[in-house]
């Protein structure tokens, strides 16, 4: 995969070359460029915003730079054998970044970010090369940072990963938190290494009895409590038939009951407390 990020900060990206990225880059999975927008300027500030049309706070940044960097990242990239190019805008105002679009674009073969500073980036930018390409507006979470380049960083740690031979252990990722592919998106719970007793705490029995399927048993259960206490909103959406018997005894002690009324509304389970008198 090739990964191009357009940036008014590039240091910020220095964390690309640590880690799992940079393990991904070192092996060659990851081909990743790093560009300053501000060498897309003309004049002795290289100027990269101006004041928005319409009045209001802030700046907002311009056409040109980024039209005349995204035009040679493009054809930089066309020239070294990169095809079918996807532009990610990290943005407060796009689509959540989950799972599964992790998944989808682990797929593409070329990622180019458009990280913003200010008010964001002029929208006929996204509009122009929404014709020559899929566009992903992402948001990371429901907050506002100063700039893109950290939800950068966070989308590229969650892509590269999933890129085949990055883990050392290639099936890790199939048990993550709201991995696709399931009709039942339940957070993990806990896990335990050595030792066994560590300032008179121990892990439990179950994982000490070699039984894998009072193992397995333990760990749904641990997730079903875990997803109860800090997401029972992913409850409420899973299928019915995403759980078994036991599965069901489980959120029945937990104090879930099913809800014929809520399916309308894509919403299959509700606490008992919930349920009117």
């Amino acid at each position: 995969m090739r990964l191009d990020v357009v940036t008014i900060f590039p240091e910020y990206l220095e964390p690309l070359d640590v880690s799992l990225v940079g393990k991904a880059r070192a092996r060659g999975r990851l081909d990743v460029h790093v560009h300053d927008l501000r060498a897309w300027t003309y004049d002795r500030h290289h100027t990269v915003d101006d004041t928005p049309y319409g009045g209001g706070p802030g700046m907002v940044m311009m056409t040109e730079p980024w039209g005349e960097a995204l035009d040679t990242v493009l054809a930089d990239g066309y020239e070294a054998g990169s095809h079918e190019p996807a532009l990610i805008v990290p943005t407060p105002s796009g689509r959540p970044f989950t799972q599964e679009l992790a998944v989808e674009l682990s797929e593409r073969p070329w990622l180019v970010f458009t990280p913003a500073r200010y008010e964001g980036i002029d929208r006929r930018v996204f509009d122009e090369y929404a014709t020559r390409m899929p566009v992903y507006e992402v948001s990371i979470g429901d907050y506002v940072l100063a700039g893109g380049e950290a939800a950068v960083l966070v989308i590229t740690e969650a892509v590269a990963r999933l890129l085949p031979g990055v883990l050392g252990n290639a099936e890790s990722h199939r048990d993550d938190s709201f991995a696709p592919g399931t009709m039942a998106n339940l957070l993990e719970g806990p896990v335990y290494t050595k030792p066994p007793r560590w300032r008179a705490r121990e892990i439990p029995e179950v994982l000490l009895s070699g039984h894998h399927g009072k193992i397995a048993r333990w760990r749904r259960d641990e997730a079903l409590k875990r997803t109860t206490a800090f997401r029972p909103d992913l409850i409420e959406r899973c299928d019915p038939k995403a759980f078994d018997k036991k599965d069901r005894e489980t959120l029945s002690a937990l104090g879930w009951v099913p809800d014929p009324e809520g399916e309308r509304y894509g919403r299959f389970w509700r606490r008992v407390d919930d349920v009117e008198e």
